[in-house]
């Protein structure tokens, strides 16, 4: 007779997705919410332009400007707000979003400054386009992901793209530059490459709304000068009456922030 003691246990019976069942399963995550300061809470704000800064140029940029009113902000409960600085900081893990200009002609600035997980981008995206806030035109600012572009992307050469909505392009000048009113003269993300997560599900959920969307993504991801090429654009097409040459183009401060703003999320919360 074998030792009981020493002996190898038997294989089990039971496949591994099996035992799982038998495992307490963690408890969902609760919805993200949206705390907005609306003079009128039972009124939705009508921006009529909504811009949600995700790439780290952008952010950039938009951290900057300093003719901006903190209005509210999304709460994603994966994310961990401990750490945050008590003043505005791009190293803090935040969703802040921001007025520009006064409420006749509102323009709202989202500055997502926290890695939004796939599982989770439908739900955003139907909070900052929903019933609470409800804009005319969105634009979406974004970088290209290496991996889900069709052909060669080189490290020191900048290069930005755009896609739009059906309303967006039914809304096209006549003036034959080839670009909508918002973003003239930009080529068309080549066909073949792949956009996915927080940006490509804000620009489906425009286009479900038949709201006037454009996603505008660049290359390279960080960098001083694609956050030049960013201000430019900005300046030249969206924010007329904002000067932005007092933006400077900060090496070490744009490098330090793009080591903070890409760290990757706990893919473990959502198992």
């Amino acid at each position: 007779m074998g030792d009981v003691l020493t002996e190898l246990p038997p294989s089990s019976r039971f496949f591994q997705e099996d035992l799982d069942n038998f495992a307490t399963s963690s408890p969902p995550l609760s919805s993200p919410s949206l705390l907005l300061s609306n003079l009128k809470p039972d009124k939705p704000l009508h921006p009529s332009l909504l811009i949600i800064a995700l790439s780290s140029p952008s952010l950039y940029v938009f951290h900057h400007i300093s003719s901006k009113t903190l209005i509210g902000s999304l709460v994603l409960p994966e994310i961990p707000f401990s750490a945050n600085s008590t003043g505005l900081s791009l190293g803090d893990k935040s969703c802040n979003i921001y007025a520009l200009n006064d409420a006749d002609n509102l323009t709202l600035v989202v500055s997502v400054q926290c890695s939004v997980s796939a599982e989770r981008s439908i739900a955003v995206a139907k909070l900052l386009i929903g019933d609470q806030i409800i804009p005319e035109r969105v634009l979406i600012l974004d970088s290209v992901q290496n991996q889900n572009f069709w052909g060669r992307l080189a490290p020191d050469e900048i290069n930005v793209f755009k896609l739009e909505t059906s309303a967006e392009r039914k809304g096209l000048s006549d003036d034959g530059c080839g670009g909508s009113s918002l973003l003239k003269g930009l080529d068309y993300f080549p066909s073949g490459s792949v956009l996915d997560g927080l940006a490509a599900a804000l620009l489906a959920r425009c286009q479900m709304r038949k709201i006037r969307g454009t996603l505008c993504v660049s290359w390279p991801q960080h960098g001083v000068s694609v956050v030049a090429m960013v201000k430019s654009l900005l300046q030249r097409n969206v924010l007329h009456g904002f000067d932005l040459s007092s933006i400077g183009d900060s090496k070490d401060e744009s490098s330090r922030f793009s080591s903070i703003k890409n760290y990757p999320f706990d893919s473990d919360m959502y198992t």
